[in-house]
This record gives C-alpha cells, structure tokens and sequence, in this order.
C-alpha cells in the first residue's frame, strides 16, 4: 500500500492517492482542487484510477471531483447519501455534478486490488461525514484533526453527534495512521492522549 499526498486549493485542503502496489489500482479521496495535478500523479505512477472518495460534502473536498471523473470515467464516485447535495455555505451538490455518482454508508466495503477500503459513518462535521480505512491507515476527513476536530459550527452540522464520531475512533481496536482533511498527519493513539476533543483525554 503506497499513499500519494497533495494539499489543494483554497483551503489547503489534503488529498490522497491511495495505491495498491501490487495491481496498481487506485483511489483518490477528497479530490480538492487541480484535476489534471492528479491526473499527471496518476499517470506518473502508472495507476489505474478505480474510485474517487469523498469524505464529506464541503466544496473545499469535491471542487475537482467532476472534472476528475470525466478524465477517468471508469472511476466510480462515492459520497454519504446525507451529503449527495452538498453541506455547508456553498452550493456545490455532487449528486447533481455527477449524474452517476453512488454512495456508501456504514460497513460498506470496497475492493481496491488486493486492499480493502471500509467506511465508517461519523456524523458531526456534516451529516454524511465519513472515515475510510484501509488496513492501518485511517482517512478521517474533517472529523478528527491532529490535535483538535472539524468545525461544528457550519451550516448542516451535528455537533450532538461528533463526540460520539470522535469516540468511535477513540475505540477502536489497535493504532491507526491519521490521514486528515487539513493539517498534518497523526495517530489514534497520540490523539488518545493529547487532543482535547477525544474522550478520556
């Protein structure tokens, strides 16, 4: 498993290639910005795109997702149903800028090569906020940062419903690499002991 990081657009928000090496299949997550920046690192690694992942409905982690799935039309386009027409201030509905698009929820599993991609529905950012995780690798999106948690204070937030995300994490079996939404990487772990939005901290 190999994982490809850019930071994109306005926001600097981070997106990722995750790479099976073994087939070279792969999934961008959260494509923010500069389709053709990912299509030329698909390209240079000589990847064949299978998904495109968005943990949440915010602009700043679909703005390319469009242009991107008419570079790779092959590719299939997932969001949270509660997402599918968008969140926050900006209107930017994925279900309505890609007519195909499909969606996933809690448990559901995709096959990336010989990896395996499971979702984990973690409401609070948004509605149809989600975490994909892939053997030890966890993309949490705008849930859980390095040392704080997304914002719960935008238009379509449940900020009844992120405690209980940020403890699901917080809970699960074995230590996982954090690949977030924004800012840098971290650890379930470390966040265990220092971030003040994780339960028992």
């Amino acid at each position: 498993m190999k994982i490809i990081h850019f930071v994109l657009g306005e926001l600097a928000t981070n997106c990722y290639i995750l790479l099976d090496e073994e087939t070279m299949e792969a999934a961008v997550i959260d494509p923010a910005d500069e389709a053709e920046t990912i299509r030329d690192a698909l390209t240079d690694a000589g990847a064949t795109l299978r998904y495109i992942l968005l943990t949440h409905g915010h602009r700043d982690h679909t703005l390319a997702a469009p242009k991107l799935h008419a570079l790779f039309p092959d590719a299939a386009v997932y969001i949270h149903g509660a997402d599918k027409d968008g969140a926050g201030i900006y209107h930017y509905p994925p279900a309505e800028l890609i007519p195909d698009i499909k969606y996933y929820d809690e448990g559901d599993t995709l096959p990336l090569g010989k990896l395996a991609i499971e979702v984990l529905h973690t409401p609070g950012h948004t509605a149809g906020s989600v975490c994909l995780r892939c053997g030890t690798a966890l993309f949490t999106g705008d849930t859980l940062f390095a040392g704080s948690m997304g914002r719960v204070d935008l238009p379509g937030a449940q900020p009844e419903k992120m405690m209980g995300s940020l403890a699901r994490l917080a809970r699960l079996e074995g230590d996982y690499d954090v690949y977030p939404g924004h800012m840098d990487t971290t650890t379930i772990g470390w966040e265990i002991e220092h971030n003040y939005a994780c339960p028992g901290v």
